[in-house]
């Protein structure tokens, strides 16, 4: 890893960013009104010799390719858009933090840049806290932090003799960053490309980014902008910032499965500020799970897969205000993807939870391991459909588009009186409200379940995990009814998921027998068939159970 020089400046600036990408809550409080975004002026505070700029910015992050990334560059329609000369500067920045992350794991990243012969010390708070990311910026002396900065910002209740002497450099990012100044209808936006390496001390991994900031004007400006380059090179949503790829690549995770965080609303934001933060939230969480699909990684896919139903689930909690031809479109698009991903993931789970299982004591029987063949083959098959899935351009779309229409969508800039009033409802008092409805009739229809056939436990299944969902969505708004809902609601989705699990293996093995009726592979089905049977009734005992417990905890 490459040491830092020195040098010195005597500015302060601290700023409050709302970013489209990574751990960022990509969210603006001027719902009411449509379309027309603040003109970012900062304002000048007196803090002794030093000046103290605050200000917002917006800022949407695009990943592409490195030849892809010349191509944006040269674009001649680019071009013509600037106002002045394209800039060019090396970045390079280094990363502190403990050895066990202590920094990391408490939503806090500190970093210290060089800028030519200028040092700037960076403190982001990337915990979710708030709807817009804080971040302080001071130029100091030197390469190493100026804790005794720190006064004021997300650092400082971290702060102690003992995380001092622990901090040290964990990775660092060089960065060759080429921006132009554009001037876009009534905004002026500056688009910047990035090309470089994030590196640890063994192990690197590349940027290919372009980040467009919106300086001031009007959302749809900067829409525009990101959808008119989409169209001249192949670029799409980046859904992990920087520091979160750096961590990731120190834990030799950068192709691992991604999994859900928790979101943190503040309880004076409204249903349309809740709906941004946790919309994202959903598309980091099914997006970034792309390295782990493209190297097959089951997991990864079933993480994928997880993103998914929440992004549903939250577009079913906030449906009053969601309505127009690109909300229909969005999910047409959702279930084609989930729909890609769910061979590989049906086999899998049949394969280690069922036949594998089943199959290990019965080595002898050859059925058994014709029928583990077969089906490991055809999980095989389900992987590569899922890894052609996220690498293709409809993949790629799929995810800008969806960022785009969380950021600047129809639903957000609707004149409609009804819609623009549900937009503003408060988001605790609307949580209140719909998780409690939600919850009271899934206990009302829980008392039938004994009664049900497969497809209406299917639809049972999913209204508890919707409700699940939606509970965890809204989890730092209060307890909604504390843990008894929780564990109550958390045993239902598992006695239905068992019981859903048996009804897909069922039409697995079903469809393989059809296929190939050969007898030892027909009589190892029928044997597990009938084992999955006599395993289906302690299920539904345990799911009218939990019912039960549901019933009480309300």
């Amino acid at each position: 890893m490459h040491n830092p020089r020195t040098n010195e400046a005597d500015e302060n600036r601290q700023t409050a960013r709302i970013i489209l990408s990574g751990h960022g809550r990509p969210a603006e409080l001027t719902a009411g009104i449509p379309r027309r975004e603040p003109e970012c002026v900062p304002s000048f505070i007196s803090s002794g010799h030093q000046e103290e700029i605050v200000g917002t910015e917006i800022e949407l992050k695009l990943t592409t390719s490195r030849s892809a990334l010349r191509r944006a560059m040269k674009l001649s329609w680019l071009k013509k858009m600037a106002g002045k000369p394209v800039k060019h500067r090396d970045l390079t920045t280094v990363y502190f933090d403990t050895r066990k992350f202590a920094l990391r794991d408490h939503g806090v990243s500190l970093r210290v840049r060089r800028v030519g012969d200028e040092r700037l010390q960076t403190i982001k708070a990337t915990s979710g806290a708030l709807v817009t990311r804080d971040e302080w910026e001071q130029t100091i002396e030197g390469d190493q932090p100026r804790l005794e900065l720190a006064a004021g910002t997300a650092l400082a209740p971290l702060l102690s003799h003992e995380l001092e002497d622990q901090l040290q450099p964990v990775f660092e990012t060089d960065v060759e960053r080429a921006t132009m100044l554009l001037h876009v209808g009534k905004s002026e936006i500056e688009i910047a490309f990035d090309s470089g390496r994030i590196n640890t001390t063994d192990a690197h991994a590349d940027i290919r980014e372009i980040e467009i900031e919106l300086k001031h004007g009007e959302r749809r400006d900067l829409t525009r902008l990101a959808r008119r380059l989409a169209r001249s090179v192949p670029v799409t949503y980046a859904p992990r910032a920087k520091a979160e790829r750096g961590y990731a690549l120190l834990e030799g995770a950068s192709e691992a499965a991604v999994f859900a965080k928790p979101v943190s609303i503040p309880p004076s934001a409204t249903t349309e500020d809740a709906f941004v933060v946790i919309g994202f939230e959903c598309l980091r969480h099914f997006a970034a799970n792309e390295a782990a699909v493209r190297r097959g990684d089951s997991e990864g896919i079933h993480q994928m897969r997880v993103g998914l139903r929440r992004l549903r689930a939250a577009l079913s909690l906030f449906k009053e205000m969601l309505q127009g031809a690109e909300i229909r479109k969005l999910k047409d698009e959702l279930v084609w993807l989930t729909e890609q991903l769910g061979p590989a993931r049906d086999h899998d789970v049949f394969l280690s939870k069922t036949l594998v299982p089943f199959a290990s004591n019965r080595r002898n029987e050859k059925g058994f391991a014709k029928l583990e063949a077969d089906f490991a083959s055809r999980r095989k098959v389900g992987l590569a459909a899922a890894r052609d899935a996220v690498e293709s351009s409809r993949f790629r779309k799929l995810v800008l588009d969806a960022a785009l229409w969380l950021f600047d969508g129809e639903w957000r800039n609707s004149a409609d009186a009804l819609n623009a009033s549900f937009r503003k409802i408060p988001i605790a008092r609307f949580a209140r409200r719909e998780l409690s409805r939600r919850t009271r009739k899934i206990a009302k229809r829980v008392r039938k379940l004994g009664a049900m056939g497969a497809r209406r436990r299917h639809k049972l299944r999913i209204a508890v995990k919707k409700a699940r969902y939606a509970r965890e969505f809204c989890q730092s708004l209060g307890p909604h009814g504390g843990r008894k809902i929780d564990r109550a609601l958390k045993d239902l989705q598992n006695a239905l998921g068992g019981l859903n699990d048996i009804t897909v293996h069922s039409r697995l093995a079903h469809d393989l027998a059809r296929i190939n009726p050969a007898t030892q592979r027909a009589y190892a089905i029928g044997y597990l068939a009938g084992q999955e049977d006599v395993r289906s009734k302690p299920i539904v005992a345990e799911a009218i159970k939990a019912g039960k417990k549901l019933r009480r905890a309300i």
